[in-house]
């Protein structure tokens, strides 16, 4: 940890060569995932700032609201599962971040994002566990920090700019992050040395007052969260409007003892300009000034917070990468995080119930106790069971993505484990029935998983249900890119509407019209679009489903129910097992898990009879269908769940 603070400042070029370089896709396919939603980010002490970079990243390019918390605010704050959640941490083996990834995993937000630097760190260990949670590893090749975040808060910030810019094509934007930040990284930068020259005069003072603007925002934070962690000084944050509301007061009485810092980029240089000659002349002032876009002006903000840091240090006598640290510091460092509590009164449930009762009804059991609507939803949880548990299923039909496979793996077969188990229902004599949105992939991937005998005796029902067949006809399904006579005149609209053609691929099937966004957006949007060229045509009797990623238009009589319909013909009116993922309308497993037993493994529906998830808590998608499937046992070629299960 002792490390001198100029040898991490010598190595701010190669961790930016190597934010340059690195591979982002897996960044940029978690930030398509977090898409539009709002989102709430964790960190602490020197991740506190690269939460503060992501969340103004996020509002910038989306327009959303983003909000930073610490650890302990975020376990103590209960969000709706709508708001995606990251965290960030360098070295992912602190106290504070585990408990609060291991509280809001089990809380199973839309999405949990994980941005670390140690591949073997608790924190990486504990998501793998989790395979819904986007664990993303980037370790800095410049290895740990020394006391204060440096390398890794700065080779984070960079790959998340980068990251934003190329998901929501602003190319230009990162290349002028490029070019401005390039002549500031050497040691030896004569922007540097006039930087260095015009704060000189700042370290006579104790006390320094940060100025900004919006896009200088995170280095006046970095900055504040820098002398206070290595004892530089006292150090206060402000923005130009904010300083005038009473926080000028401070120089009014403490003036020959302050000094003042200011960050001013072209945006804010009328107003900073402003705003600093009304400061006292007596008072020492600085203006570092920063060119660029946005981004560009954000990340030198934090490089000059950086060095600014260090070369208070050397004026102060302190190296903050080695400040020391007392005794108590380390204790109060290793203190436990404290245990939630539940409310007092409540039911006795298993975390599996309780799970299941605050997914179904979308707020927690506190929430709904004090309501009095715990004992209602706990009674329709007691029924469904019973009937689970006491049926003999014929057979069972799943949905295939998010469901069979992970959708951020959809190119990858279904899991050999996941396989295995749908291969020893299948020769235990039940009918296993694939209902999927997809076409050939889908029985390419599943022969490829699944033994050849086995093939006859599993139906799929292709383009959400518009073809049935079984896996073993080569045949199936019809892969003509030519929609029915029916459905020509709205493929034809859809390809005509402007905002389309711009943002979705289109993807013509006999019976189905697919939509997949080609950039970052809601898939919300995508619907409403595709809803409103409907409403313009004269074609009727169409359904409009929404998947993870994209939007299904089918004609009258394509549904997933035609997979349960055709194994009905076989077993009769024999309980049939539904699994999905999507089962909350407009779901593209909404029909299929409107069945009398279906179970989900994400999104449900709030009917209290059926689509519920009974998955362990902090677990949903294809590990939940595995864990369903495992728990299922054969008696007569009929499938029931094992005694003890999903409890």
């Amino acid at each position: 940890m002792a490390r001198p603070y100029a040898g991490e400042m010598a190595k701010l070029a190669a961790t930016f060569a190597w934010a340059e370089g690195a591979d982002i896709q897996p960044l940029r396919q978690t930030i398509r995932a977090t898409g539009f939603s709002p989102l709430r980010v964790i960190g602490s002490g020197g991740s506190l700032t690269g939460a503060q970079a992501l969340a103004g990243l996020h509002q910038r390019y989306t327009g959303c609201l983003a909000a930073v918390t610490t650890p302990l605010e975020a376990v103590g704050e209960w969000l709706d599962a709508s708001v995606a959640t990251w965290l960030l941490s360098a070295g992912g083996g602190n106290a504070d971040i585990l408990a609060a990834a291991k509280a809001l995993i089990l809380r199973e937000p839309c999405q949990v994002g994980v941005l670390c630097g140690r591949v073997t760190s608790p924190l990486a260990g504990l998501c793998r566990r989790h395979p819904f949670v986007d664990l993303l590893l980037y370790p800095p090749p410049t290895g740990k920090d020394g006391f204060l975040a440096t390398n890794s808060l700065f080779g984070f910030t960079a790959l998340l700019t980068r990251a934003y810019a190329a998901e929501f094509g602003s190319d230009a934007d990162w290349q002028d992050t490029v070019d401005r930040l390039r002549p500031l990284l050497p040691n030896a930068a004569a922007t540097l040395g006039a930087w260095e020259a015009a704060a000189a005069p700042l370290w006579t003072r104790p006390t320094t007052l940060v100025l900004h603007g919006p896009s200088t925002r995170i280095g006046a934070i970095d900055l504040e969260s820098k002398f206070t962690e290595a004892a530089l000084g006292h150090l206060q944050v402000a923005d130009y409007r904010n300083f005038a509301h009473g926080r000028h007061h401070w120089l009014a009485k403490r003036g020959n003892s302050s000094a003042v810092l200011a960050f001013v980029t072209s945006v804010d240089r009328t107003l900073a300009e402003r705003t600093l000659d009304l400061i006292p002349e007596d008072i020492p002032q600085a203006r570092i000034v920063f060119d660029g876009g946005p981004s560009a002006v954000a990340l030198a903000s934090l490089l000059a917070a950086l060095r600014i840091t260090g070369w208070a240090g050397r004026s102060r006598g302190i190296d903050p990468g080695r400040p020391g640290v007392p005794e108590f510091g380390r204790k109060l460092y290793n203190l436990r995080f404290p245990r939630a509590r539940g409310a007092a009164g409540l039911p006795r449930l298993t975390p599996r119930k309780a799970a299941a009762i605050t997914r179904k009804a979308g707020v927690t059991l506190d929430n709904l106790a004090a309501l009095g609507e715990l004992g209602r939803w706990r009674d329709a949880l007691t029924d469904f069971l019973t009937r689970l548990r006491d049926a003999r299923f014929a057979g069972i039909v799943l949905d295939y993505d998010g469901t069979l496979v992970d959708t951020r793996r959809r190119s990858e077969p279904v899991d050999p484990k996941t396989a295995s188990e749908l291969a020893r229902l299948a020769e235990a004599g039940a009918h296993i029935g694939i209902a999927t949105g997809r076409g050939k992939s889908v029985r390419c991937d599943l022969q490829e998983r699944l033994p050849p005998v086995l093939w006859p005796l599993v139906l799929v029902g292709y383009y959400n249900g518009a073809e049935v067949a079984s896996l073993d006809d080569d045949g199936a399904p019809d892969g003509s890119k030519n929609v029915h006579d029916a459905l020509r005149p709205l493929a034809d609209a859809l390809r005509r509407q402007p905002d389309l053609s711009e943002c979705a691929r289109q993807e013509d099937r006999p019976s189905q019209i697919t939509l997949e966004a080609t950039r970052v957006m809601p898939v919300s949007r995508l619907r409403d679009l595709a809803c409103q060229v409907i409403r313009t045509t004269d074609v009727h009797d169409l359904a409009v489903t929404c998947s993870s990623h994209s939007v299904d238009i089918v004609a009258a009589g394509v549904s997933k129910l035609n997979v349960v319909r055709r194994l009905r013909e076989t077993v009769g009116g024999e309980p049939i097992l539904a699994i999905g993922d999507r089962g909350r309308w407009p779901g593209n497993d909404h029909e299929l898990l409107s069945e009398s037993f279906a179970l989900g493994v994400d999104e449900i529906s709030a009917d209290p009879a059926t689509c519920w998830h009974l998955g362990k808590p902090g677990q949903r998608g294809p590990m939940v269908t595995l864990e369903y499937l495992s728990a299922l046992e054969a008696h007569n070629n009929r499938l029931r769940f094992a005694a003890g299960s999903l409890k």
